[in-house]
């Protein structure tokens, strides 16, 4: 953990947590945005969720976490807040889309598959992913939803990088079984998008 990380980790434990968010924004916001690139960069060109408003919305929510026990808090704490956010956000596209009007899209207003609508198959299998092996769905989260590498993963989840090299290909074939028994549907893997990212 880095000594500004682990200020942060001291300092959230007062009691005035959306002050001291505020505080140490510029503490954690290289983290975020380098998080936030990450995640914007796999989903694409087309989607209007830029890296600013992403890290934004992300920092919104962490501010609302009562305060990081360690960094692998912090980290599952940024996977899952950009989870909710991406989840949200094709939700709202895909409204936008049909005319707006529409409180909660479902993967039943997914007739035609989108990136988007990808994201939502994804979101609701690890839902039932969790009932099987809770450890799988929030290695699926980090790596998945937020990007992070297999080091990081593994500080968020307590394990070892072999260990995530495992249980995420394991994850990754019961996701591609549930989603697409068929064989037709393709789940992009966060290790290409990194790859991509460090070209580019």
């Amino acid at each position: 953990m880095t000594q500004a990380l682990q200020d942060l980790v001291d300092y959230s434990d007062s009691a005035e947590t959306a002050r001291t968010a505020d505080i140490l924004l510029p503490v954690f916001y290289d983290e975020l945005r380098r998080l936030a690139k990450r995640t914007r960069g796999r989903r694409g060109t087309g989607d209007t969720l830029q890296t600013t408003a992403l890290i934004h919305e992300t920092y919104l929510k962490l501010r609302e976490t009562p305060g990081f026990a360690d960094e692998a808090h912090f980290l599952r704490a940024s996977a899952l807040a950009m989870r909710h956010i991406l989840v949200n956000h094709a939700r709202d596209r895909l409204a936008a889309k049909r005319g707006g009007g529409v409180e909660m899209v479902s993967l039943e207003d997914c007739e035609v598959a989108t990136d988007d609508c990808h994201l939502l198959e994804v979101n609701e299998a690890l839902g039932q992913l969790a009932a099987v092996n809770p450890r799988w769905a929030r290695l699926v989260e980090c790596r998945f939803f937020a990007g992070f590498s297999e080091t990081e993963t593994a500080k968020a989840l307590g394990i070892t990088d072999r260990t995530v090299r495992r249980d995420w290909i394991k994850a990754r074939a019961w996701l591609l079984r549930e989603l697409s028994p068929s064989g037709e549907l393709v789940l992009p893997t966060p290790d290409k998008t990194m790859a991509d990212q460090t070209a580019g």
